[in-house]
């Protein structure tokens, strides 16, 4: 896995702190991508992404919508594990939409996703591959040619992305 993986997988569990206070991890990701939010209910999906790979050294879309990165890096006609997914939420053709990185996918076929503000945390859930708009690589990185590999899931598909 790219060295944005091996990151952004230490902050798995990481939440958003419930009332006035404001999970200082995330307030540095909306910082690191140039947002001028301050706050962790603002949803957060493109700060983590964007945090993340800032962090190791790659140039995010350095917006908060996750929608930014489907004119990111390089078009993908397919998955790839550590591959930028965009989803849409709401509507296919909305505005709203769900950032994250693919793992791999589970027995059912679904993409199982490691994303920020997944049920207000960072972590790993699968997601139906019919909401997916795009997939995207950092450019200048060769792409990994290696098939995605098999992860165990729930089953559970993500709706709580907001």
């Amino acid at each position: 896995m790219p060295a944005w993986i091996d990151h952004a997988r230490t902050f798995v569990g990481l939440r958003e702190y419930p009332g006035a206070r404001h999970n200082p991890t995330i307030l540095t990701w909306w910082k690191r991508i140039f947002a001028d939010f301050r706050d962790d209910e603002t949803p957060w999906c493109a700060a983590f992404v964007g945090g993340v790979l800032e962090e190791v050294g790659v140039k995010s879309t350095r917006s908060a919508a996750a929608r930014s990165y489907l004119k990111w890096g390089r078009d993908l006609t397919r998955p790839v594990p550590g591959c930028v997914v965009v989803f849409w939420r709401g509507s296919p053709s909305g505005w709203s939409g769900h950032v994250g990185f693919v793992l791999g996918k589970d027995a059912a076929g679904n993409l199982m996703v490691l994303g920020g503000n997944q049920g207000d945390a960072v972590s790993i859930r699968p997601f139906d591959r019919e909401r997916v708009l795009g997939y995207r690589w950092p450019e200048g990185i060769p792409i990994p040619e290696e098939a995605l590999p098999l992860l165990r899931s729930d089953g559970r598909l993500s709706t709580n992305e907001a």
